[in-house]
């Protein structure tokens, strides 16, 4: 495959995407209220485009309280309509409720795991298939390409750049997930 036909080749001549594509897409995600930034907005992003995703970033991180996991947690009924009235998100009531649903699925796990980010390097590595239902188990509108790009995006699984993609070999300097055998991440954790 021409490496001009992928989000790669793609991103590198769009001004919205060649910064995330640069500097975020399948780089590790070191704090949790970043993963769930994330995935909210993966969540957000099903059926519509990424770069109407992109352009709306602002105004998730707005909001959303800047995706801070507890305050998102923490919203009520009038929180919900807000959201359900502010035109610079997607206005959509599925997942404006799984947003705050999953903010609250991550304090438990906070509370069991320590953190999101060490919950996900406990089940580190899963097939693709076990990830989606560990995910359709514990959190709200999380399909199979939902957590695949989640995953991907995140640095858990690979496939996010080209191999030809010169932004590549900068994900495989930071060590992303997927780049670790089990043996390696025992040895973290021990």
């Amino acid at each position: 495959m021409d490496l001009s036909q992928t989000y790669c080749g793609v991103a590198q001549r769009d001004p919205l995407h060649k910064p995330y594509h640069d500097t975020e897409y399948g780089f590790p995600i070191e704090t949790d209220d970043g993963l769930f930034e994330r995935l909210v907005l993966e969540i957000n992003q099903a059926g519509l485009s990424w770069a109407t995703i992109l352009r709306k970033r602002a105004g998730f991180r707005a909001a959303y309280s800047e995706f801070s996991i507890d305050a998102v947690a923490a919203y009520g009924r009038s929180d919900i309509e807000r959201l359900l009235g502010d035109a610079s998100i997607i206005r959509n009531r599925l997942k404006i409720h799984a947003a705050v649903a999953n903010a609250r699925h991550i304090q438990e796990i906070r509370q069991s795991h320590g953190s999101f980010r060490r919950w996900l390097d406990t089940h580190h590595p899963l097939p693709k298939s076990e990830w989606v239902r560990l995910f359709k188990n514990t959190f709200r509108f999380t399909g199979g390409e939902i957590v695949g790009e989640f995953l991907m995006s995140s640095g858990y699984l690979p496939g996010a750049h080209h191999p030809d993609c010169p932004i590549e070999k900068k994900v495989r300097k930071v060590k992303p997930a997927w780049l670790e055998t089990p043996l390696d991440r025992r040895a973290t954790f021990t």
